[in-house]
């Protein structure tokens, strides 16, 4: 056994390339050298984070006991112990990506105050920033939808792009795609991944996290890296490991081969609704097995891209020929390919394992001769539904209740049809008209976390219509969509096969289909092109209408304002079938209550066809030109068909060419002025403003300031989400952020979203626990009993904005507490949720239990979370919020998961103390809170080395 200190230096070994070069690694299989058995039946994905460890370890924050534990890593044994995990790298997304690059500004701001040079801030690992996230669909079907589209976006958010190109060149490691582009995953899966990653001589795994829960797509190269929150990137972003809990690993054997005509997505709708019955949520899975050997590289990329929706934290298969077949065909250099070849040799981790070569903590089986076309919907992606029963389960979800996933619906109202007439209803999140029907928990959030189409901007106006009339199950938006499908070149090329066939039979949309076709990279249309294929897709209305997220995230635009009048005024259940990963009611749009997940082809043939509530096994979508009926069958392409025309989507050259230059062929972009030089000056922008996290920043850590006498903010209940506390979606002009931006000129159609303004912390603070959806408790219910809802909270027994009652406890020199129930914090790991709850001046959340990333968010920003014990709740302890409230032990003393004192005076005078539990859970974590959060710690660490 190891009896001296640890240097990594021990397990150095080295491989030589054919052009001479040398490279070191940390060999795992050389751990058996200092007394630890081998590793060579751990899953892959756990070697590669201990890498990280053994390479990275400091005595500080990583040890020799975390790199011993990792390494005797048990399938079933308790879960406690968590690992300091170094990333090699970082991907963000623009509306995640920007209150970063405000963050890393503003402390370039404090050294230069500080007399310290600017370059000391800069991104200790390479950050790459793609903007995806901000083009909508609000041109479609039409030659110059793209241009169009791509002229409305930078209208919306040059602010925010004049910023990114500021950070471009200021920051060495900060790199950006343009709009325009891709998205983020795609980008990362065909341009970003290196292969290994090498510094100072040193070979290692390329490893990373992303600011967005798809970041799963990259497991599919081989690649250990999730999504996590704002803060979480950040701290990687400057140096600082990710704290994760020592993980399961799910083993998902993949046995024997596709049947002739299935799809990659119906590969993944299966094994989505296989894992979430399994209940991987929170675990690590990897796919072995001679099926998982045999998949491509695309298909392999769609089932960890969606990941999150089975629950995983990755979907992970390793480096094996596939891998290098896909760099090649990419345009990796060759030395690049060999490295990473050498690499993963050298480690004995190259090749998919197969059946009993690694402890599992599980293992899942799946034939794949077993899956079948599919489609998922209405509302969720594991409620998997096989395309000859899409018929059936329409007609049965129509009527079924809300809670059994249904509409609620009297079944003889199936078949009838509505007219179309104008005038236009605005269809604008809080502002959109609702039907009055219970709504499932989802539903709600999602209707408040979408993007908004400013009523006029679209180019829709209100027509009469000479014949066009909707039903239930009408096919509203077909939406060929996200990375998920958009980069697998066998689904597009078979929808473009598909639609070629279609269109030579003289099939063609109703005109009520809202089509569009979104890829993740500008190499499809090229490819499609050159296959002889987008010319018919364009037929069909499936042009290039912008290259990003779009319909997948809720960009599909509106529709036209005569079919928002008739889905609201008749309660209609309209459709939408797109190639994405989520589906959540009001997600695509806040009037489409039915969204099905299926393979492009599938989206061009539902397009066709004009509803979902058809079998597609039986029943024709059409007529030909000579009048007779076109089946599926008679347009579904062969896998001939298909793999004929691959060679076209793989051209090494093309990937190079599409690449090499972001300015090329993007005139918008390269228009847009910014500022020059290291230190932004913060011109006056509502959109981007200098943080104020740093505002009073010393190099020594001023002394844990005690809670006492605080009064409570909000009495909040179970599972409140990250949404509720900072919103994503629209909102009014008679809320805080409405009067404020009014107050700066900006008029209501201008407001756009509370993401698109992450970057202005006066907007966003604002905006904290303002959902319409969120109920403080505090409040007395109404005379029906219901519980009023907005961000309201009562100060001196009136009732009043959230904000207007932070800002005046704040200036009575009063601290505030926010009261919570089970599942504090659920939902996307949402930074301005800690953020704004640290601005408003809340020192402490006491809540019976915390969502994972929420709250260690909540410690990054310096806010104490507390946890009840032994089942107390605030309601148990009869809190109201007319009490003060102070937590006796909070000092600098203090340590992880420490007990304090929570004291409670009572309007008459008494005081009640019961035992509270801290939630700052690690070391580490003590000295984040210690520093006033992660942020204050880093700038004084890298300031005192500078």
């Amino acid at each position: 056994m190891q009896t001296v200190p640890f240097n990594p230096s021990q397990l150095h070994h080295a491989f030589t390339l054919s052009n001479g070069k040398t490279l070191k690694y940390c060999s795992l299989p050389a751990l058996k050298n200092i007394g630890i058995d081998s590793v060579s039946r751990l899953p892959i994905s756990i070697r590669i984070i201990l890498e990280s460890l053994i390479r990275n370890t400091d005595d500080h924050r990583i040890t020799f006991e975390h790199v011993q534990q990792l390494a005797n890593w048990q399938p079933n044994a308790p879960r406690n112990e968590e690992i300091p995990f170094m990333v090699a790298r970082v991907v963000l997304q623009d509306f995640t990506g920007v209150p970063l690059l405000c963050d890393l500004a503003a402390m370039r701001n404090v050294a230069e105050e500080m007399g310290k040079p600017a370059k000391a801030i800069e991104p200790l690992v390479p950050v790459d920033l793609v903007v995806d996230h901000s083009v909508m669909v609000d041109f479609y079907n039409s030659p110059d939808a793209l241009e169009k589209n791509m002229a409305m976006e930078f209208k919306r958010n040059g602010e925010r792009y004049q910023f990114l190109k500021w950070g471009m060149q200021a920051f060495d490691t900060f790199k950006v795609v343009p709009p325009g582009f891709g998205i983020v995953h795609q980008v990362n899966l065909e341009y970003l991944f290196p292969g290994i990653q090498e510094k100072d001589g040193m070979a290692y795994p390329d490893t990373l996290v992303g600011t967005d829960s798809h970041t799963t797509m990259i497991n599919a190269l081989g690649v250990v890296g999730w999504g996590v929150g704002g803060i979480e990137a950040e701290a990687a972003m400057l140096g600082q490991p990710l704290y994760i809990l020592t993980p399961d690993v799910v083993g998902v054997h993949l046995s024997g081969k596709l049947q002739e005509g299935m799809t990659a997505t119906d590969l993944v709708l299966t094994v989505t609704e296989l894992l979430r019955k399994e209940k991987v949520v929170g675990k690590f899975v990897e796919f072995f097995g001679e099926g998982a050997k045999h998949l491509s590289l695309p298909d392999r990329a769609t089932l960890a891209n969606m990941a999150p929706e089975y629950g995983a934290t990755m979907g992970f298969f390793p480096v094996d020929e596939v891998t290098l077949e896909y760099m090649r065909g990419t345009g990796r250099q060759d030395i690049d390919i060999e490295a990473c070849e050498a690499y993963f040799r050298a480690q004995d981790m190259f090749g998919i394992p197969t059946a009993g070569e690694i402890d599992y903590s599980q293992v899942v089986e799946l034939d794949l001769d077993s899956v079948r076309p599919s489609l998922a919907g209405p509302k969720r992606p594991q409620d998997r539904i096989a395309l000859p029963n899409m018929h059936d389960s329409f007609t049965s979800l129509f009527s079924e209740s809300i809670a059994s996933g249904g509409f609620n619906k009297d079944a003889s109202e199936l078949d009838k049809r509505y007219s179309t007439s104008c005038p236009l209803i605005p269809v604008v999140n809080n502002d959109s008209p609702q039907p009055q029907r219970p709504m499932a928990r989802q539903e709600v959030e999602m209707i408040d976390n979408r993007l908004e189409t400013p009523v006029g901007d679209s180019g829709e106006h209100c027509t009469t219509p000479s014949s066009i009339d909707l039903g239930h199950g009408d096919v509203l938006i077909a939406a060929i969509t996200s990375c998920t499908n958009t980069s697998n070149p066998s689904v597009l090329l078979a929808a473009g096969l598909l639609a070629k066939k279609a269109v030579a039979l003289g099939l063609s949309v109703h005109p009520r289909v809202k089509t569009s076709l979104a890829p993740g990279s500008r190499v499809v249309p090229e490819y499609l092109e050159a296959a002889g294929l987008l010319g018919s897709l364009e037929t069909l209305g499936f042009g290039v209408t912008a290259f990003g997220c779009t319909t997948c995230i809720g960009n599909a635009g509106d529709l036209r304002p005569e079919y928002n009048q008739s889905i609201v005024e008749n309660d209609i259940v309209a459709a939408a079938v797109l190639s994405g990963n989520r589906n959540f009611e009001a997600r695509i749009h806040p009037n489409i209550r039915a969204n099905f997940l299926a393979s492009p082809p599938l989206v061009v043939a539902f397009a066709l066809a004009g509803t979902v509530n058809i079998n597609l096994d039986k029943d024709p979508l059409g007529t030909s030109k000579d009048g007779k009926p076109v089946y599926l069958k008679d347009l579904w392409p062969t896998n001939s068909e298909i793999q004929a025309l691959l060679g076209k989507a793989m051209n090494p050259a093309v990937f190079r060419d599409k690449y090499s230059d972001f300015s090329k062929d993007n005139k918008l972009w390269t228009d847009i002025e910014s500022a020059k030089g290291l230190v932004y000056d913060w011109p006056k922008s509502t959109y981007i403003a200098k943080p104020p996290f740093f505002s009073d920043f010393t190099m020594q850590p001023k002394a844990v300031a005690p809670i006492t006498d605080a009064r409570a903010l909000m009495l909040l209940g179970n599972s409140v989400t990250t949404d509720h506390i900072s919103p994503a979606g629209s909102f009014s002009s008679d809320s805080p952020a409405g009067q404020y931006l009014i107050s700066h000129d900006v008029q209501q159609s201008d407001f756009n979203t509370y993401g698109s303004r992450r970057g202005n912390h006066d907007v966003m603070i604002r905006g904290t626990f303002a959902n319409v959806r969120v109920k403080n408790l505090m409040l007395p219910p109404t005379e029906d009993g219901s519980r009023i809802e907005g961000g309201f909270t009562l100060l001196d027994g009136k009732q009043v904005a959230v904000y207007d009652a932070a800002m005046e406890y704040m200036q009575r020199g009063t601290q505030t507490i926010i009261f919570a129930g089970e599942e504090y914090g659920t939902g996307s790991s949402r930074d301005w949720a800690a953020k704004g709850t640290l601005l408003l001046g809340v020192g402490a959340v006491i809540a019976q239990s915390y969502e994972r990333i929420h709250r260690s968010n909540l410690v990054g920003m310096g806010v104490l979370p507390l946890q009840f014990v032994d089942g107390a709740s605030y309601s148990s302890l009869n809190i109201t919020g007319e009490e003060t409230f102070s937590i006796l032990g909070v000092d600098s003393s203090m340590q992880p998961r420490q007990q304090f004192t929570l004291a409670i005076t009572r309007k008459d005078g008494s005081v009640d103390k019961v035992p509270v539990l801290s939630r700052i859970d690690t070391p580490i974590e003590v000295e984040y809170y210690r520093h006033g959060g992660i942020l204050p710690y880093v700038l004084r660490d890298i300031l005192a080395k500078a």
